[in-house]
């Protein structure tokens, strides 16, 4: 293998702004658009230079764990040595020996906590120090502002911020000028912006928390997609799954299952299901309404809202399902609703899209750009629990639209949500970013099925 570094005629980073579509333009080839390098190490045995060092930050380590997925591995093979950063747990471990990186263990709190967030910004900028990273990607609402203003403060050359969400809508009036100031000044900070949707990276730039020409999407939205082909493929279970996991709840084979997943939090819209729910128990007797997530104490639910849905017998309500479950879940379901104020680009439409589940959404950031309206689901208005019941009412009349939506939902996620793309797009932006740094020289080996990138060793 030879060793490459980047000639001044390549094409620049594209961060296109198009009729509120921000998308990287075509994958860039990264490993053949180089010449070789003139710089002293060893070539053959890469002596002399080192891999990029990539430290990816998180505020809990169930997201490295079930939402990064693949990419981690990936990331590697591509040749960077990536290092994990998260809150302590059992997660932090499993990610450590899956995925063979080193993992350190930071504690970081998801609500604002000046106490725990000045610990553990110290601790950031001690760590960075010490590892010297070229790249430090920070990701989810705490550990994104504090890893990338550690990695400002540390002198990390190529910062990277993911942007998962907009959460400044929820809080109270103070709240929102800290959350807001908070993401400004992550997003100035960092060199590049991604945003998992499209029309969370248009809000973003319409509020003016970030430069447009800093924003991008990888492909379609999404932070890593969705496994349809494998993990969530309704043709992989066995024909009696969808009975098994009813009968262990006590849910009757018959019935026509509606499904909530996720935290349960007010601004999910738990009050408005709850409401619509009433309407539709009084005139389907058949119908259970399944919901599968934990009460938290940031946003949490009106304490009579969910003591009505536990006092309710045909609402089961699941603290949590195992994640190698959930295909057996949405198996067992016949439409999932997710009726929330605002999200990044939510999962769970994904998943279930992937199920071949027809989905009853709010039409907010991220929904509107994984359910097509009428096709795959249905979008309605936020905070509207008239129109949430009657759409799910929509679907319980009509099992044949259900069938419908929910094979077009397969199509959908298939086409365009497939996570080897978005691992493409991310190791391109990366080498992007870090070429424009005159950090690195790639190492040629696409020829023979390897792609490696080196960066030159410190002294």
């Amino acid at each position: 293998m030879r060793a490459l570094v980047k000639t001044g005629s390549e094409r620049p980073i594209e961060a296109r702004y198009d009729q509120s579509v921000f998308e990287v333009g075509n994958s860039l080839d990264s490993l053949e658009q180089y010449e070789p390098c003139n710089c002293a190490c060893d070539a053959a045995t890469r002596r002399g230079c080192d891999p990029v060092k990539l430290v990816y930050v998180t505020t809990i380590p169930m997201t490295l764990e079930l939402f990064l997925k693949g990419q981690i591995s990936y990331l590697k093979e591509s040749g960077f040595e990536v290092v994990a950063v998260s809150s302590p747990g059992p997660a932090l471990e499993r990610v450590a020996q899956r995925d063979r990186v080193s993992v350190h263990a930071i504690s970081m709190s998801r609500g604002i906590s000046p106490i725990t967030d000045a610990r553990a910004l110290y601790r950031l900028c001690k760590l960075f120090l010490r590892l010297r990273p070229s790249i430090v990607h920070a990701s989810t609402g705490k550990a994104g502002p504090l890893a990338i203003l550690a990695a400002t403060l540390a002198g990390i050359p190529a910062r990277v911020y993911s942007l998962r969400g907009f959460m400044i809508d929820r809080g109270r009036t103070g709240g929102r000028t800290i959350l807001r100031l908070m993401e400004w000044l992550t997003c100035r900070c960092a060199h590049r912006v991604v945003a998992v949707s499209r029309s969370l990276a248009d809000l973003v730039v319409d509020e003016g928390l970030c430069r447009r020409e800093k924003i991008v999407v990888f492909c379609h939205g999404s932070s890593n997609g969705v496994d349809a082909k494998g993990r969530f493929n309704p043709e992989r279970l066995t024909d009696s799954s969808r009975k098994d996991f009813r009968a262990a709840r006590r849910i009757p084979e018959q019935a026509t299952v509606i499904s909530f997943v996720g935290r349960l939090v007010a601004g999910k819209g738990i009050a408005e299901l709850a409401r619509a729910w009433e309407g539709i128990r009084a005139t389907h007797d058949d119908a259970y309404l399944l919901i599968a997530g934990t009460p938290e104490e940031h946003d949490p639910v009106d304490v009579s809202v969910l003591e009505s849905l536990r006092e309710d017998e045909r609402v089961i309500m699941i603290d949590s399902v195992p994640h190698a479950q959930m295909p057996a879940l949405y198996n067992a379901c016949d439409l999932i609703v997710l009726p929330t104020y605002s999200e990044g680009l939510p999962n769970v439409t994904l998943e279930a899209a992937a199920m071949a589940k027809p989905v009853v959404a709010t039409r907010v950031t991220g929904c509107v750009d994984v359910v097509e309206d009428g096709i795959t689901g249905v979008l309605i208005p936020p905070r509207d629990s008239v129109a949430l019941e009657e759409a799910i009412t929509r679907y319980l009349a009509d099992p044949p639209l259900r069938m419908r939506h929910g094979v077009a939902a397969r199509e959908w996620v298939l086409a365009r949500f497939a996570p080897e793309p978005i691992w493409e797009a991310l190791r391109d932006e990366y080498l992007r970013l870090l070429t424009e740094k005159n950090l690195i020289n790639p190492i040629q080996g696409r020829a023979q099925g390897d792609s490696a990138v080196g960066a030159p060793g410190r002294s």
